[in-house]
């Protein structure tokens, strides 16, 4: 077993459905979905889940706990900073809240934040020293 790595991330959401609408507007497509309760969606290699608070509390052996968003960022990658600015825009259309616009960053890249429906907080950016596989996966070199 490769003990680096992630193969399913998941977000706990208040109402699956308004989310799940979310994700659809922007572009992405469920692959496996428990109605009202989860909805997969297969991407570069690994599973993305957004999950309802109460089940995933109740999966999670917690029941009444309350859930909420943490402080972690997942993000996508672009090749230009024009892509960059249609995610970004994209992401506003479709009902995000915009964090920060993108714009020119300290360590030489392009980058801006939004967050999801339920406050999850996604960055879109440009990276000059890290190139792209064809996929759009991230395969950094080695040092």
């Amino acid at each position: 077993m490769t003990p680096q790595r992630v193969t399913l991330i998941t977000l706990g959401v208040s109402d699956l459905q308004r989310s799940k609408n979310f994700y659809d507007a922007m572009g992405w497509r469920p692959t496996s979905e428990v109605e009202g309760q989860v909805v997969f969606y297969q991407i570069n290699g690994l599973l993305f889940g957004l999950f309802g608070l109460e089940p995933l509390a109740k999966d999670q052996g917690r029941p009444d706990a309350k859930l909420g968003t943490g402080a972690s960022t997942l993000a996508q990658n672009f090749t230009t900073e024009a892509e960059v600015d249609e995610a970004y825009a994209l992401a506003l259309k479709c009902g995000a809240t915009a964090l920060k616009a993108p714009e020119k960053v300290f360590w030489g890249g392009y980058s801006g934040y939004y967050a999801d429906p339920d406050g999850h907080v996604w960055e879109l950016a440009m990276n000059p020293f890290w190139q792209l596989n064809p996929d759009g996966s991230l395969t950094l070199p080695e040092a």
